[in-house]
């Protein structure tokens, strides 16, 4: 029996890594390429189409292999990652040596929701990590973005689990190993957690330790009161821990998140107001495509962020509103700076660092973080710069576009910096950037002068980088030719002797020819002996002692000297000791810059920031926007408003006016088919929620009332996976809208009740309607095919009736898309069905059966438009003739006719339908 051969040295160590990730695929590092092996092997070279190949045996099976190019790793990263899989990546961080194998251990693994490098980010989407904990009697939602450094928590109701995933796009979500996700939760990676990963203690400790504070008060939690909070915070905290093999830095603040900061948007509303995908999942045309006219990538992650997040804090929200306007109008300064509270930059546009609902933790330059002294290798001290006092001649929005094209994705770069991953294109980058927003000059408006703060702060960075980096940098450290020159003596040196070894040569031969008086004396270098002096045969006998034969060939001699040699020795270490001292620098560098990681990171919110306010500005001019007036009372007033998106769709849009207010909350909307309800329902809402991002709106007027909440049920389809029907799914949405909704609520309902019977849905169209006017109270449209829904103003007097206009031309209809007051005359559906191009048969039988419902008795389901008297002439004489026909029928007795007389009388009745 042959005995099975041990796994090498090389192989022990993989497995035992392996052993370690084994939900994992491992990329181990092997010289220029990461190999895969075994069943990972397998699966990569499916998933990724490389080949599959065999090295060695292990078991007495050959092993598995399958291997990528570590310069072209990212792109395979990204494609894993977007597949579901999660990545390993094992390094050699050890010398690399003859006699034993090399040291390798896993620095980071890879996740669909930590990821940081730009190749395997989507350039103007946000990538999130959640993590939730589902207690007894409080759940919570932790989430965080490497790439930006947010890490923030809220407690939340498990039934709103999927609003809160929907309005945070999480890329991944952890929780606990037996938690079961509800039926209808988004489809994103899942990693779960054991329980004991959720222990309020052990993360309090975490988190605590992580912030360097005695206790989580400063950012609002108490261990007590929010221990969901923190449980799910300090879960998410370690599991970013062993992703990255470290704590992020980069993560400053833990922010509380509270239900009254935003306007309440549910999972059903963002989908069907459509704000940053379409209902069939693309990403245009949508709200979002339309504003964004953001010239870096960040500030369009930042205005995504804030059509998900529209504010409720009026102070917050008018700043935005007058930045806009200082950009619209090119203010410029009017005396001294002045620097006053404003929004916040971030996320939530409330605060730089913990958020606070009284706006007290606002950027002033008396408490802005102060830019740390970056001292230069070559001895000279980099002091931070006051901040500038800017001119009075501030940059035109254009201008200012202009300038921000040249800002790189600065957020995205800090996290890198953090991190320990950012290469040196990275920073000559971010030198460049903040360059460039050093000659920044904002209008005047109390957010812009807090953004024109910031700037200044970056100025000792940004002097670093030019000092330390060459102007166009290698891509990679491990090339050389990153630090620039007359950074660093030893380096100049070291450079020198590589490009200036020739002079050290030629003067080298003519002092040796001097001494020696040989003619044939040459000093020269081949890559296989070296340096060396050669003499011809005839004078080789005639070098001095000190030469030490190297080489004998058939007409010449060659020699080494003590000082030849030890240049030889210096000159071929001066590359390998250049590329070593060019890595310890970058890496000083990276620790310089990690110490003004705040400063970095304002600046980038701010830019950020100055981005999104100019695309809302070139927005409203472009297609004459104006800015939103505000109220306390329950009312919306909307004159000429219009839908942003749909109008850039059309040669020419329909204006109209909307008015709700506390004597007329529900507003009765009928009309035809495709006359445009839906959209003027839209329009209204994506009005309001512009309004509250700080965006100037599509209206010649708007005057928006207090709103904490906006509700669409709005079109629908069935959740085949959830095993629900399209009424169903209506149902359930109309059944949160009526549990939820409040007097500060604007709801949008279209069409309630249409996927059942009439009997059924007028009923139920009915009663929603009543509990919304009785119950819920919210400023609501209400659209409806059921005619019998427009008399509820009779007796409600918050409802009235509005319509949308139709012209109708013998059978053909022209949509006029006005609303006017009072409710339609009819419904128009043959019409909409003829428009839609169904075969003139089919619409003839479908106005006959029309006809014939409409002569039904009182028990028949009614077209709900259907006049009660006949139309004319043609109508009353088929009446009458479908009298004549019924009343012969009544009058015989089938059983008693013959054959002869069955014949005549089916000739009798065909004359009478006839006539």
């Amino acid at each position: 029996m042959t005995a099975t051969k041990p796994p090498s040295p090389m192989m022990q160590q993989y497995l035992a890594i392996k052993a370690e990730h084994a939900d994992k695929l491992v990329f181990y590092r092997m010289g220029d390429f990461y190999e895969l092996f075994f069943d990972d092997a397998v699966q990569a070279a499916k998933l990724l189409d490389i080949t599959l190949t065999t090295r060695g045996q292990h078991n007495g099976e050959a092993i598995k292999m399958a291997g990528v190019p570590y310069h072209a790793v990212e792109q395979h990263l990204a494609k894993l990652v977007k597949l579901g899989c999660s990545v390993a990546i094992c390094e050699q961080v050890g010398e690399v040596g003859a006699a034993k194998i090399v040291e390798r251990k896993v620095v980071r693994i890879v996740t669909a929701g930590t990821l940081t490098d730009s190749a395997l980010l989507e350039d103007k989407e946000t990538n999130r990590v959640a993590a939730l904990f589902v207690g007894k009697k409080q759940s919570a939602l932790a989430w965080a973005a490497l790439e930006s450094g947010e890490f923030r928590v809220k407690i939340i109701e498990i039934n709103k689990l999927v609003d809160e995933l929907a309005r945070l796009n999480v890329a991944e979500l952890l929780c606990d190993s037996h938690f079961r996700l509800p039926e209808n939760c988004p489809k994103i990676p899942i990693s779960r957690l054991n329980s004991w990963q959720f222990a309020p203690d052990t993360a309090f400790k975490l988190l605590t330790e992580y912030f360097a504070s005695q206790d989580l008060r400063g950012f609002g939690l108490d261990l007590d009161e929010h221990s969901a909070a923190i449980s799910a915070a300090g879960a998410l905290l370690n599991y970013l821990k062993l992703t990255q093999n470290q704590l992020p830095p980069h993560m400053d603040a833990l922010t509380l998140e509270t239900e009254n900061q935003f306007i309440a948007l549910d999972a059903a509303t963002r989908r069907n107001l459509e704000i940053t995908a379409t209902l069939s999942g693309k990403k245009s045309p949508t709200l979002f495509s339309v504003l964004d006219e953001c010239v870096t990538h960040m500030g369009s992650r930042l205005l995504a962020h804030w059509l998900h997040h529209p504010l409720r804090h009026r102070g917050h929200i008018q700043a935005r509103l007058d930045a806009v306007q200082a950009l619209i109008s090119g203010n410029s300064f009017s005396g001294s700076l002045q620097f006053v509270p404003s929004p916040v930059l971030n996320g939530g546009g409330l605060g730089w660092g913990q958020d606070s609902e009284d706006n007290a933790n606002l950027l002033a330059p008396e408490s802005a973080t102060p830019t740390p002294t970056l001292p230069r290798q070559s001895g000279e001290g980099a002091s931070a710069a006051p901040p500038k006092m800017y001119p009075h001649n501030p940059q035109s929005r254009e201008e200012l576009s202009g300038s921000l094209k040249h800002i790189p994705d600065m957020e995205r770069i800090a996290a890198r910096i953090a991190l320990g991953t950012a290469r040196p294109r990275d920073l000559s980058a971010l030198r460049d950037g903040l360059l460039v927003l050093q000659k920044i000059r904002l209008p005047n408006s109390s957010l812009l002068d807090t953004l024109a703060a910031c700037f200044p702060q970056t100025q000792a960075v940004g002097e670093l980088l030019q000092a330390a980096l060459l102007p166009e940098p290698s891509v990679w450290l491990k090339d050389g030719g990153v630090i620039n020159h007359h950074y660093n003596n030893e380096l100049d040196e070291l450079r020198h002797l590589q490009t200036h070894g020739d002079d050290f040569l030629r003067e080298l031969e003519q002092r040796e020819r001097e001494r020696t008086q040989l003619s044939t004396l040459k000093v020269e270098f081949n890559r296989v002996h070296g340096f060396y002096i050669e003499l011809s045969k005839n004078q080789a006998e005639q070098a001095p002692s000190d030469y030490q034969r190297r080489q004998t060939l058939k007409n010449a001699e060659r020699f080494i000297t003590p000082e030849l040699k030890a240049f030889e020795d210096k000159f071929l270490a001066a590359q390998d000791k250049a590329l070593a001292l060019e890595k310890v620098l970058y890496e000083q560098l990276l620790t310089q810059l990690q110490a003004a990681l705040n400063v970095l990171q304002q600046a980038a919110k701010a830019a950020a920031t100055l981005d999104v306010l100019c695309s809302f500005a070139h927005t409203a001019q472009q297609y004459g926007y104006t800015m939103p007036q505000f109220s306390d009372g329950a009312e919306l007033s909307i004159v000429a408003g219009r839908h942003p998106v749909v109008e850039q769709q059309l040669t020419r849009f329909t204006p109209n006016d909307t008015r709700l207010d506390s004597a007329q909350r529900v507003c009765l909307l009928t009309g035809p088919n495709m006359g445009g309800k839906s959209t003027y329902m839209r329009q209204v809402a994506l009005i309001v929620l512009l309004a509250h991002t700080g965006c100037f709106v599509p209206a010649e007027q708007a005057l928006i009332g207090k709103i904490d909440q906006i509700f669409t049920r709005i079109g629908a389809s069935d959740d085949l996976a959830g095993n629900r029907s399209t009424f169903m799914v209506e149902m359930s949405e109309t059944a949160y809208i009526l549990h939820h909704a409040t007097p500060q609520s604007l709801v949008l309902m279209d069409e309630v009740g249409r996927g059942t019977s009439t009997f059924d849905g007028l009923a139920l169209a009915h009663a929603i309607a009543e509990h919304l006017l009785q119950k819920n109270q919210s400023l609501t449209l209400f659209a409806t095919h059921y005619f019998e829904l427009t008399r509820l103003p009779e007796k409600y007097e918050g409802a009235f009736n509005r319509h949308l206009s139709a012209l109708e031309q013998g059978q053909d209809i022209v949509f006029l898309h006005n609303v006017q007051d009072g409710a339609a005359e009819k419904s128009y559906g043959i019409a909409v069905a003829k428009l839609a191009g169904l075969p003139p048969r089919a619409l003839k039988a479908a106005q006959k059966q029309l006809k014939s419902l409409e002569n039904q008795n009182s028990d028949r389901q009614l077209d709900l438009f259907a006049e009660p008297e006949w139309d004319n002439d043609e109508d009353e004489t088929e009446h009458v003739s479908g009298s004549l026909i019924v009343e012969k029928l009544n009058s015989i007795n089938p059983d008693e006719l013959t054959a002869r007389q069955a014949l005549d009388l089916v000739y009798e009745l065909k004359n009478l339908l006839n006539k």
